[in-house]
């Protein structure tokens, strides 16, 4: 049963206790926005065991967030919790100076915080736009425009953004967030153009459904016919994104910049 293998697949997972391989991030300092869990926790592991210091984003689950970096820490890694509303200018300000004084620089950003509310567009409200607007692109371009100075101090910065491929084909239910991170999309590209010169990178990391801890009553509801959308005939982990986003922080992904890349099981192909 594709139920069942989807239920028993596993990548190999990165459980902080060391590297998939030696990706160059050693004394490399990483924000993760939005890593307290699923794909952001697992994004936040990974870059520690690849040798990152990692800033461990959060917005209200201050528990959850020291959770991570003391498996980070107990596993020979360094990490801290930041706390800020990534859709508030001064906070976001506030936590890139934060991390600067703490950990003497920033490398990387992973902006992987977002806000998701499906609902079909007719059943939608203004106010319901606002919020994921605010979060989804306002928060991207508050962060970028933040840590940009430091990334090009660095001299070879690394921007890497997590969005739906709803934002690249379009999902019934997810209008307002695919339309927000479309434009992610295209500040992201825009970026890559005007910091190439400095040796900073930007791209962008499209993802299928990946199982979470969000809506699992509506994932298992709709798993079978979900699946059928994927040539892979399974979903996504958070294990499945992690390596993608590693080699896209490193040193080794230098040559590759403005581009959108696909982690969806062959959900998109465009």
């Amino acid at each position: 049963m594709i139920g069942s293998s989807q239920a028993m697949f596993r990548p190999p997972v990165n459980d902080a206790k060391g590297p998939f391989m030696d990706m160059q991030l050693k004394n490399r300092v990483a924000l993760v926005t939005g890593g307290t869990r699923d794909v952001g926790r697992q994004i936040a592991l990974t870059l520690a065991a690849e040798g990152a210091a990692v800033a461990v984003h959060h917005r209200s689950s201050p528990d959850e967030a020291a959770d991570v970096v003391a498996e980070i820490a107990k596993a020979g890694g360094k990490a801290k919790a930041f706390q800020a509303d990534i859709a508030d200018t001064a906070a976001v300000k506030a936590m890139i100076q934060a991390i600067v004084a703490e950990f003497g620089g920033l490398n990387i950003v992973v902006n992987n915080a977002g806000l998701a509310i499906r609902k079909p567009f007719k059943e939608t409200t203004p106010q319901e736009w606002r919020s994921q607007v605010d979060v989804n692109l306002i928060g991207a371009l508050q962060l970028f425009h933040e840590a940009t100075p430091h990334l090009e101090k660095a001299g070879d910065g690394r921007i890497i953004s997590i969005v739906g491929d709803s934002s690249r084909v379009g999902e019934s239910g997810l209008s307002i967030v695919a339309a927000a991170r479309a434009g992610v999309i295209g500040l992201v590209k825009s970026i890559a153009r005007e910091l190439g010169r400095s040796g900073v990178t930007a791209n962008v990391v499209s993802l299928g459904m990946v199982e979470t801890g969000h809506d699992p009553k509506w994932l298992e509801a709709n798993r079978e016919k979900l699946i059928r959308f994927y040539p892979t005939r399974r979903l996504g982990v958070a294990e499945d994104v992690a390596p993608t986003v590693a080699l896209l922080a490193s040193p080794l992904s230098g040559w590759i910049t403005g581009q959108v890349i696909s982690v969806s099981g062959g959900y998109s192909m465009v």
